[in-house]
């Protein structure tokens, strides 16, 4: 059972966050860029990435509406996936998704998962773990729907 203290300190981060959302708007010369949508709820966001040619995330924002919890998650997950690789981004990624689903996330470095940790209490809520995560698939769809782009203007 986690300490009311820190529950509170948990929801104020949240707060925070979605309040004064971290990298969020428009990014020029995206070379990725995703779009998603939670029909039940409502919230879509856009992630935007510039990704070089080492794979590694220069830049990562994020537009869109939503409640506090797909808002605080998506500041969030831009501020901790800046300047890391994309298999990084994609492990991080993954162990948030346990994370968040109340399941076993002791393969986040720790570091990561003291930062993640703001957002374990949305596993009471499953319907609330869409929102919490809608932006990190929406991250993944990014960078998987700019592969294929950057494969096909190299075919062409």
């Amino acid at each position: 059972m986690m300490d009311e203290s820190l529950r509170e300190l948990y929801q104020e981060v949240i707060l925070d966050h979605s309040r004064h959302p971290r990298h969020f708007g428009p990014l020029e010369h995206a070379t990725h860029d995703g779009q998603g949508h939670n029909p039940l709820c409502g919230d879509r966001v856009t992630v935007h990435l510039i990704v070089d040619g080492e794979d590694r995330i220069q830049r990562i924002t994020f537009e869109g509406r939503g409640c506090a919890i797909s808002q605080a998650s998506a500041s969030l997950m831009t501020d901790m996936l800046t300047g890391r690789t994309v298999g990084e981004a994609e492990e991080l990624m993954n162990g948030f998704l346990h994370l968040v689903k109340g399941e076993d996330a002791s393969d986040l470095a720790e570091d990561d998962l003291d930062r993640l940790q703001v957002m374990a209490g949305v596993s009471a809520f499953p319907m609330r773990v869409k929102c919490a995560t809608l932006a990190w698939h929406t991250m993944k769809s990014a960078l998987e729907n700019g592969a294929s782009q950057a494969e096909a203007a190299k075919t062409e």
